[in-house]
């Protein structure tokens, strides 16, 4: 790896937390933007405003995003002329109704002014300009062979919409309005949740990069018609080590790339990412996550939206969805082991009892990166995961655990108290009350793969094995060995999800795991009993 300018002390390389590495950076790095720059961001502050429920206040269009401490305002004669400038990188996000709320986020490669959304019930006729809040970020040279990047994201924050309702949307600002016909080809649409309980599909992955499995799994994805996708961390690796160290090096245009890539199916299925190890970024902030707040609009329900932004909750239908940052919890990655002080566990306890407590929810579904059980080489399963959360899980009766990390597809029996609660075949049915948890790992989004450490492998498989060698990560960061009964089904190939929910008098989540090819490799039902 390169070293970076800031010149790390070999003695303090693997021991500094995430915010004393901020603080670290943060003292060595100069913060003054060269002129160019500051005229960039400076012209997209100017005339930025809030929409409801946005960050910015509408009387003080040049504030600044709390996790956006570059941002920096001048008078915006530096901006371009609009009409030259494409919006690009669109991404959807519910916000904490997702009957009624919707966030759009974009990106422009140059500032703009007066960036607005229009939405209506046609293509054709879009309705008043609504105001986008303006988020930049700037990146200093973290290495001798990375320049400094400026980056404008743009966010508009949808309240009110009508349930179950596709609307038409378009993004622009001065000079480049999608309501004019020459650019009806920009126009999106997004649908909202359904008032009450219907059958949909929704998709998940995690550890997706930018490349080509990344996405042809996108592709794929559009072809299920999910209603939402889950993105369980690792999203596009400008830190390609993801160590935590304070010698990881990060290059922000990976982001740019990763955001086009995406763009034809996250502009139109709300993508619900949360943060995995290669998405804590130092410079931007003390916990590592101004990037990911300045890029990403989620649900601001979590125990502290600014400040873990990738922890929140939603409903869809009969479904309640719980998003986690496994960072605060992480006996293998500690750099930001912690950092919620308890809240977020706290929280999640509150969460789960919400929602176990909710008449019109069946099925609760929960995501996070760090694998609660997997048998890979490469990270296994994270005791804190399993020391800090895995009993929340059971004792509120969650049905369904999908996590990232590990760069493959495997799936467990119905587990309980860390032991088969029943064995769960592929074709199989588990019944969550009376058999336990189903942990899938669904980390075959795009990134190169790992393998498991077993010698029955076969064209990318292995299953039904009685009992696999495997290890856990304690505090500390010790491997523990162990011999594990709960591993059933293992595929080394790209892959992702496909969660089919049928709700009704016997409502039922039909999993699937399909492969970059569109095969099938892996299914099974999860029911609940006594309902």
């Amino acid at each position: 790896m390169d070293t970076p300018r800031v010149g790390i002390p070999e003695k303090l390389a693997g021991r500094l937390t995430m915010a004393e590495q901020h603080e670290y950076l943060r003292a060595r790095i100069p913060r003054r933007l060269p002129r160019r720059a500051v005229l960039r961001a400076g012209a997209a502050t100017a005339g930025a405003a809030a929409v409801t429920g946005a960050t910015l206040p509408a009387s003080s269009p040049a504030a600044a995003h709390p996790l956006s401490p570059t941002l920096v305002t001048t008078p915006a004669t530096g901006a371009v002329d609009g009409s030259l400038v494409a919006p690009f990188g669109r991404h959807l996000a519910f916000g904490a109704d997702a009957r009624t709320q919707m966030r759009i986020s974009w990106q422009v490669p140059f500032a703009v002014r007066r960036p607005f959304v229009r939405i209506g019930a046609r293509p054709w006729d879009l309705g008043e300009r609504i105001r986008a809040e303006v988020r930049t970020l700037h990146t200093p040279p973290l290495s001798k062979k990375l320049p400094a990047v400026d980056q404008v994201y743009l966010h508009a924050a949808l309240d009110g919409l009508a349930p179950g309702t596709t609307y038409y949307y378009g993004v622009g600002h001065d000079g480049f309005d999608p309501a004019d016909p020459r650019r009806i080809t920009t126009v999106g649409t997004f649908t909202t949740a359904p008032a009450g309980p219907r059958p949909f599909v929704f998709t998940a992955f995690g550890d997706q990069g930018v490349g080509y499995h990344a996405l042809g799994n996108d592709q794929l994805i559009l072809g299920q018609d999910p209603a939402f996708h889950l993105h369980a961390g690792d999203i596009c690796y400008a830190d390609d080590s993801g160590a935590g160290r304070p010698d990881d090096v990060y290059d922000a245009r990976v982001w740019d790339q990763f955001l086009a890539q995406t763009e034809t199916v996250a502009g139109r299925v709300p993508w619900m990412v949360t943060t995995g190890n290669h998405d804590m970024e130092a410079w931007y902030s003390p916990n590592g996550y101004g990037g990911q707040s300045a890029r990403w609009s989620l649900p601001a329900n979590g125990f502290d939206p600014r400040r873990a932004p990738g922890t929140y909750a939603f409903v869809y239908g009969s479904v309640g969805v719980v998003a986690l940052d496994a960072n605060d919890v992480s006996y293998e990655i500690a750099a930001n082991a912690g950092h919620s002080g308890g809240r977020q566990t706290a929280w999640l306890d509150r969460k789960l009892r919400e929602l176990r407590a909710d008449r019109d929810v069946d099925f609760v579904v929960v995501f996070f990166h760090h694998c609660a059980y997997s048998t890979t080489g490469a990270h296994a399963s994270d005791g804190g995961v399993r020391d800090a959360w895995v009993p929340l899980f059971e004792r509120h009766g969650v049905d369904l655990v999908i996590n990232g990390h590990n760069h493959v597809y495997e799936r467990t029996d119905a587990v309980r108290g860390n032991r088969v609660g029943r064995a769960v075949p592929v074709g199989g049915t588990a019944d969550s009350v009376r058999d336990g948890i189903v942990y899938v790992t669904a980390g075959g989004a795009g990134k190169s793969l790992y393998s498991f450490p077993v010698p029955d492998s076969y064209e990318g498989h292995v299953h039904d094995l009685d009992s696999v060698a495997s290890y856990f990560w304690r505090r500390g960061k010790q491997k523990t060995a162990e011999r594990v009964e709960w591993s059933r089904v293992r595929y080394t190939g790209h892959s992702f999800l496909a969660v089919e929910v049928r709700p009704g008098s016997r409502p039922r989540l039909r999993v699937s795991a399909l492969a970059e090819n569109g095969a099938r490799i892996d299914r099974f039902d999860v029911v609940r009993g006594g309902r």
